[in-house]
């Protein structure tokens, strides 16, 4: 049994009356304070970990006036603020020991729109892809690219001036940035707009006092100190920004700006809430070359003949990074685009874009570039062993997603020592580029570290992740050896550290970079903005006077707390504790898979990350109090006790009387989670939730007494079998108000599906299906099996959609083979998904047994529901701990399998079927793990004379069990409606398929129809 876990961290008493006092000054927004929402927004994706003493969600740019003006009361004037956006910072921005703003979750509108003028207004929370989605109808996007693009929110991005792939054309953040609205934090709204240099100089800004004297002050000092700021500062493509210096003014200096001074400033001067933005013409043409060599240094001393070719970026991968995307379900997408040679294999790859609005002009750069390309490949210059060319818009953006990921994947390198990021963001004259980066490898050879390396070679910009395992003290010496080392090694190049990321935790080296004289004019700007230091506190700068330090390079990290974890729990849990937050599940995207549960609820303490960052801490906890990696390994079966069972009781009554556990914090994050599993595919470290939620479900109910839900939805494999020999018998009473209400109120389900009637049973008999028992099939002789597959039931297909697996068999025998139905046994997912893993464990070794005997028979295993088939794949070995010796396809690998049977084709072509459209809505965990599943299908259609086209959705909501318990019914009918419902509506009933039994369920219920199974509709065509 666990113990309780009552000693976490409380708010101190000054922010806890703060949170009082502005809950009575109508703050319109949201307010938390638990341990476990602090917890979620301790990390990014960054190393550090900084404990929030609570986060405010505001709504409007009022309750942000409202929290700032509170704030300035005697008794609050201890309180500093952090402002947060999508939290995908590698250097620590928005972390802080303070209270965090994020205006992620509802500041989220594109207020105003003019394509005319090419501009358009949003709020700070407007995540990049979601803007860009909204206009590309209109021909126009915002041009700065980032790998974190589905994420990333515009404030953000602002307050790091983030910038990407093309910044030599098209800059950085703050180039397009025509104003700003921001909040000061005495409460008081700065407008900051382009003004004229006139203007200031007879002081006639048409601004509130203060707000003219902030840009009076600032337009003097930054005018008195040009030369200087010319003259001491780099001259980069990248140029040093937090506080922007130099481009507050125009070149010719007739216009001021003073919202370049707030881009960069990562929320230490001012809360940013709107931002006006020049847009820019989406180009009507873009080719990619993707040019392949045998070194990665070739790759770089390569760059500046693509330059010279007038591209438009030049994103360059290294061979690490190139074999992680390899192992990765990625690789499916860009394989063929980027095909190699074993023996001549790619270890460095330039993926060159050309793009504009004249197609002749755009084809004559690439055709000259691959002359070039093509001549030295015959005379093997610049080792350069191949090039493939892609023009069209839905591979360019599989490659462009591959680059994307790349980020994230390297954080699944194998063992301790992962690549971090904290010398990555380097930039230097690109004509330097190549000697500086031999000489940084040189410097990490020395150290003998592996080291992962991507970038924007055209800017001079290169992330270099250096392996290491902060968990080693001695490691995290080298850490702060290596950044000392890299900052002067940049600064000999003419180069600097933050070329787009931010600075951070790094803010500490920027007087390096700034010099003795500039830097004061830093904490200058930082005094008349935030004289008293509350905003974000320890980054960039503090103000003249102030004593306080900024933050180190070694400030608190979260290997300080994983460390105390035993390894072996570490080991166990690695999903939980590889997260190194790059947020790829907080993805605006409704009609992406991951992550359901924190789309529809806007709470990042309900996503794979935020679950991950629960579960660390809670083996820390656990830790603390003694108990041993052997008490959490959930296969030492402990004996039931009597005395146990009483202290359950006892521990539960408790808990409904409010007595606090952490883990009951935990228990309900992980309650929210649908175990779709996408976060164990689509994640690029693949954390999988389900897995670490079943092992923490296990053990909280060590303390404290299960639902009786659970118990019901465990054993529903084992029920349904007597139920079905009498459906209608049963269905009268489901299906019953009365019994509605009771299953409700007694075991908290909703909505019980009805049992197929006819029985499965009952169906076969009407087609007349011939069954084999396993010693028939034992003796047949092998030209006897050439024809047959055995087909493995699942609860829910046979039991509450049997047609489905009758017209399988139908479909089987239509197409000249025997199907034979084997005979169900449970599969225990059910059992795992509520962490009854002891049971799970010996169901899961029955049904292997089982499968396995039947595997040596030497006959396809085809299962229906993707879902199930998959847990054979994932689940299973997993409890097992050894690899499955048999393999269940499911329907549509078989059928792929058999496209190129003759008899196949034969049975096909006596149908002269209407060539008909067909729209696939996939079942999410198969749309994850099995990204080719769709064209698969596609294939299968085509050969029966069909179009199918797969639509791309969201999870449907019911997820198994999930959309049927009453405390998950509201979060079940808002994913639908998030992605199902809007893609649903737009086609014909009869024509759309569902391969997961879950999503014809929610159809079902949300709809009052079902949409058939892709076999079901192939089985149509050849009736």
């Amino acid at each position: 049994m666990i113990p309780r876990l009552k000693t976490v961290p409380r708010l101190n008493d000054c922010t806890a009356n703060y949170l009082t006092a502005l809950r009575q000054q109508n703050f319109e927004g949201d307010i938390e304070s638990s341990y476990s929402a602090r917890l979620s927004l301790s990390t990014d994706n960054s190393v550090y970990q900084q404990l929030p003493q609570a986060i405010l969600f505001p709504k409007t740019v009022a309750d942000i006036v409202r929290l700032t003006k509170l704030a300035q009361r005697e008794e609050f004037s201890a309180l500093t603020f952090t402002p947060r956006g999508g939290g995908t910072g590698t250097n620590g921005q928005a972390l802080n020991n303070n209270i965090i703003v994020d205006l992620s979750r509802h500041m989220n509108q594109i207020l105003e729109f003019n394509p005319e003028q090419r501009w358009v207004r949003v709020q700070s929370g407007v995540v990049k892809d979601q803007l860009n989605q909204y206009l590309q109808p209109f021909g126009l996007f915002f041009a700065p690219e980032l790998s974190t693009s589905n994420r990333a929110t515009i404030g953000g991005m602002i307050n790091t001036d983030a910038s990407g792939q093309g910044s030599l054309q098209y800059g950085k953040t703050s180039d397009h940035i025509l104003a700003l609205k921001s909040v000061l934090v005495d409460g008081q709204i700065l407008e900051t707009d382009s003004f004229a240099s006139t203007a200031l100089e007879q002081d006639n800004l048409p601004l509130p006092k203060p707000a003219r004297q902030l840009h009076q002050q600032i337009y003097q000092r930054c005018k008195q100190n040009r030369s200087t700021i010319l003259n001491e500062l780099p001259q980069l493509n990248r140029f040093l920004t937090g506080y922007d210096l130099k481009n507050v003014f125009s070149d010719d200096l007739s216009r001021f700006n003073l919202s370049r001074i707030l881009t960069g400033s990562e929320g230490s001067l001012a809360f940013i809430c709107e931002a006006k933005l020049n847009l820019l013409p989406i180009p009507k043409y873009r080719t990619l070359i993707n040019i392949k060599y045998n070194t990665f240094d070739a790759a770089l001393r390569n760059a500046p003949l693509m330059l010279q070719a007038n591209a438009l970026s030049v994103e360059t991968v290294d061979s690490s990074v190139l074999n992680l995307a390899k192992q990765d379900i990625i690789w499916h997408s860009v394989s063929e685009l980027l095909s190699e040679n074993a023996d001549n294999p790619i270890l460095g790859l330039n993926i060159v874009e050309f793009a504009g609005n004249l197609e002749k002009a755009v084809e004559k750069r690439v055709s000259a570039l691959c002359q070039i390309l093509d001549e030295r490949i015959r005379t093997q210059q610049d080792g350069i062993i191949g090039y493939q060319i892609c023009s069209d818009l839905p591979s360019i953006l599989k490659i462009y997603a591959m680059r994307k990921k790349a980020v994230g994947l390297l954080g699944n390198s194998k063992g301790t020592a992962k690549p971090i990021p904290f010398v990555e963001d380097t930039c230097v004259p690109p004509q330097h580029l190549a000697d500086y980066i031999s000489e940084f490898r040189t410097l990490l050879d020395q150290h003998g570290l592996q080291y992962g390396m991507f970038g924007h070679v055209d800017a001079g910009v290169l992330h270099v992740r250096p392996a290491l395992d902060l968990c080693d003290p001695q490691q995290v010496k080298l850490f702060k050896t290596i950044s000392d080392q890299v900052v002067e090694l940049t600064a000999k190049y003419g180069g600097l550290i933050w070329g787009e990321h931010g600075k951070g935790m790094r803010s500490g080296y920027g007087e390096r970079f700034f010099g003795e004289k500039l830097w004061q004019e830093l904490r200058y700007i930082k005094q008349l903005f935030d004289p008293n230091n509350r905003l974000n506190p320890g980054k960039i700068c503090t103000p003249l006077g102030c004593e306080t330090a900024l933050y180190p390079i070694t400030a608190q990290m979260r290997a300080d707390f994983d460390r105390q974890i035993p390894l072996r729990l570490r080991e166990e849990y690695q999903g939980a504790l590889n997260c190194n937050g790059n947020g790829l599940c907080f993805n605006f995207d409704v009609h992406s898979t991951m992550c359901p549960s924190m789309k529809v609820s806007a709470d990042r303490t309900f996503s794979p990350k935020g679950r991950a960052a629960l579960v660390r801490e809670w083996l820390r906890l656990l830790s603390e109090q003694q108990i041993t990696p052997e008490q959490l390994d959930f296969r030492q079966a402990q004996p039931v006790k009597l005395r146990d069972f009483v202290a359950k009781i006892r521990h539960s009554w408790r808990k409904k009387q409010g007595e606090y556990d952490f883990s009951h914090e935990v228990k309900t994050a992980m309650d929210t989670c649908l175990a779709c599993k996408a976060c164990a595919s689509q994640c690029p470290i693949k954390i999988d939730v389900p897995s670490f939620r079943a092992q923490f479900n296990h053990f909280y109910h060590t303390r404290y007494l299960r639902p009786l839900k659970d118990y019901v939805v465990a054993n529903v494999e084992y029920a349904a079998p007597l139920m079905a020999k009498a459906p209608r018998f049963f269905n009268f009473f489901t299906t019953a108000k009365l019994t509605g209400y009771l299953a409700e109120k007694a075991i908290g389900m909703v909505d019980l599906p009805s049992l197929s009637s006819p029985s499965l049973q009952q169906q076969l008999v009407e087609i007349g299906y011939q069954g084999y028992s396993l010693e028939q099939l034992e003796r047949l002789s092998a030209a006897e099996k050439a024809k047959m597959l055995l087909i493995v039931q699942d609860p829910f297909t046979s039991y509450y959609d049997a047609k489905v697996v009758a017209d399988f068999i139908q479909l089987s025998q239509k197409l000249g083979f025997k199907p034979v139905l084997l005979p169900f046994k449970p599969n225990g997912k059910a059992q795992h998904i509520k962490g009854f893993l002891q049971r799970f464990a010996k169901t899961a070794r029955t049904q292997a047994e089982f499968l396995s005997r039947l595997n040596k028979l030497k006959l396809p295993l085809v299962g229906v529901d993707p879902a199930i088939v998959l847990s054979y794949r994932e689940e299973y070995p997993q409890v097992l701990q050894q690899q499955n010796d048999f393999h269940v396809l499911t329907a549509h690998e078989w059928l792929v399998q058999q496209l190129d049977s003759n008899q196949l084709d034969s049975a096909i072509a006596t149908k002269n079927s209407e060539n008909r459209t067909w729209y696939l809505f996939p079942h999410c965990t198969e749309a994850s793990a099995m990204p080719n599943s769709p064209k698969q299908w596609q294939t299968i259609f085509a050969r029966f004379g069909q179009t199918l086209i797969s639509e791309t959705v969201g999870c449907c909501g019911m997820a198994g069990t999930f959309g049927h318990e009453s405390q998950h019914l509201t979060m079940s009918q808002g994913i639908y409606q998030l992605s199902w419902q809007q893609k649903l509506t737009k086609y014909d009933a009869k024509f759309c398929l569902a391969t997961g039994y879950s999503c014809r369920s929610q159809v079902k219920r949300m709809e009052g129809w079902q949409p058939q199974h892709p076999l079901q509709a192939l089985l149509s065509l050849l009736n």
